[in-house]
Parts: C-alpha cells; structure tokens; sequence
C-alpha cells in the first residue's frame, strides 16, 4: 500500500490553516460550523500524524511541506494602518530654581 504525500484530510488542514492565521478553536469551529470541540479534534489528529505534541509545531511542519498556503506578508502589511508619531523637539526642562551650589567638605 502507497503512503500518500499529504497525510492529513481536508478538515485538519482547514483548522490547521486557520490556526496559522491565529484563530482560536472557538472562531475555527464558527467558521467552519463545527464545534470548538471537533477542531480541538482535528488539530490533534494532525499532529498525531506529523509526529508532533502542539499546535504550533504541526502548523510550522504544514507550513513548510506546502500544505497549508503560507501569510503573504505584504499583503496583511499594506493594509496595516501605522501611527506615525509626530517629531517633536527635545529640549530640556527649564527648571525653576537655580541649581544649588555644590558643599566643599
């Protein structure tokens, strides 16, 4: 019997790909229309397959096979709205008082 190269089913790589854009179980399983519990389910039996003990490492492994696409960092950075802070000169506070004179001992 051949071992197929992608070992997981369609459900584990769809929470795995979720899981890659950060959602929880919880919006995983309300996006797909499946309890929290199930994608709990389908993630582990991915890792059980991959041969890893977390979440994260099963999505870095289906990462790097392919399996599931990868962020396009470009994309999310351009519709990333940055605060640029506004220069602003640095200046000394003036003080109110003098400075007090030094104690010779």
């Amino acid at each position: 019997m051949r071992k197929s190269s992608n070992p997981l089913n369609a459900r584990e790589l769809s929470c795995l790909q979720w899981a890659s854009i950060g959602k929880t179980s919880w919006e995983t399983g309300m996006i797909l229309g499946i309890t929290e519990r199930t994608v709990n389910f389908h993630i582990q039996n991915a890792c059980r397959k991959l041969g890893v003990h977390s979440r994260q490492a099963a999505i870095t492994i289906a990462l790097n096979a392919g399996l599931v696409p990868g962020i396009n960092a470009s994309y999310y950075l351009s519709r990333v709205k940055t605060h640029q802070p506004a220069l602003q000169e640095t200046r000394r506070p003036s003080r109110s008082q003098p400075p007090r004179p030094k104690r010779v001992p």
